[in-house]
């Protein structure tokens, strides 16, 4: 099933590409004349049939090469990496950050439900998660770069990583902005979680025997609701990935979204490619395990697997 939606999402993104556009015209300039135009498009090679483009593209997946850009001639998996040193420390740092605001937030939205601090919790992450991502980000600069200087409002450090601390201030107000949403949505799924849990009968049985609160939430609770809370988190995951691509053009960071949509402006196919089909992989891939990592933490999925099996093999 990964491989069958990663090869639907070749075939769609690579036909999809070349019937909205053209990139000999994104690289000739006005009033070039029609032998100008056939050599470009010789050049980059898409005067050939769109089959055989297509069977080309997907011999180089296979080698695991992206090909190279049609505008600077260089390896789109080479600057793919040479992105990721922004990216991926950008969207690691926000998860990471996102899940400390979501626990306990959710935790206690649920746990004092009745409560007015929790109904707070509660609206509050009801409207972290309805606000765009953009929008945080620009208000964020505003105030704690524009207004109160505390904050640079984008850019990054020309030497990337030799200087952590420059590296890390220059990132702080992107993960803050990436974290106050997706923290948000977060809390929202915990608070559910730990709703589901507190009402279940095996909480009050524990309870029953004497057992206090604390001890029964975290010997019977705990596992129970951590379960659904794990698939949210690939999902989570996938979700600040995508903003941070989405947010590095609000704070001018060279990372994978300055890069795609560079190549969008640009019609550069391979780019575009290589940059949608790397984050659909990595969405696909954190899907597989989190749905492995449940199987491994709730026994019932691991019995529902082999009961399937079973019966298929009776059948």
């Amino acid at each position: 099933m990964l491989l069958l939606a990663f090869s639907l999402a070749v075939v769609i993104l690579f036909v999809v590409l070349r019937v909205l556009g053209n990139p000999v015209f994104a690289l000739i300039s006005v009033g070039a004349t029609d032998a100008e135009i056939q050599a470009a498009a010789a050049r980059l090679g898409v005067d050939r049939p769109i089959w055989e483009q297509f069977v080309d593209y997907v011999g180089q997946l296979a080698t695991l090469d992206l090909g190279q850009s049609f505008t600077n001639r260089l390896s789109v998996g080479d600057e793919i990496l040479r992105r990721l040193n922004v990216t991926l420390p950008l969207t690691l740092l926000s998860f990471a950050l996102s899940v400390i605001i979501a626990v306990p937030v959710g935790f206690l939205a649920a746990w004092k439900s009745r409560t007015w601090y929790g109904t707070t919790f509660s609206a509050l992450s009801q409207l972290g998660g309805a606000v765009p991502v953009f929008w945080v980000g620009i208000l964020l600069v505003g105030v704690l770069s524009l207004n109160w200087r505390l904050f640079p409002a984008g850019g990054f450090p020309r030497r990337d990583w030799e200087d952590p601390g420059a590296a890390l201030f220059a990132l702080t107000l992107p993960v803050l902005t990436i974290a106050i949403v997706a923290g948000s949505d977060l809390a929202r799924y915990v608070r559910s979680a730990t709703l589901d849990v507190l009402g279940q009968q095996y909480l009050r049985a524990a309870r029953a025997t004497g057992q206090s609160f604390s001890t029964a939430l975290w010997r019977h609770g705990i596992r129970n609701g951590v379960v659904p809370v794990i698939s949210i988190l690939a999902i989570q995951l996938s979700t600040t990935f995508v903003g941070a691509v989405i947010i590095e053009r609000v704070f001018a960071l060279p990372g994978l979204g300055d890069m795609l949509l560079v190549a969008i402006r640009e019609q550069d196919f391979p780019s575009v490619q290589g940059v949608i089909l790397f984050s659909t992989a990595l969405v696909l891939l954190l899907g597989f395990v989190a749905d492995v990592a449940q199987r491994l933490i709730d026994p019932r999925l691991r019995g529902t697997l082999s009961g399937n099996r079973r019966a298929k093999a009776v059948a």
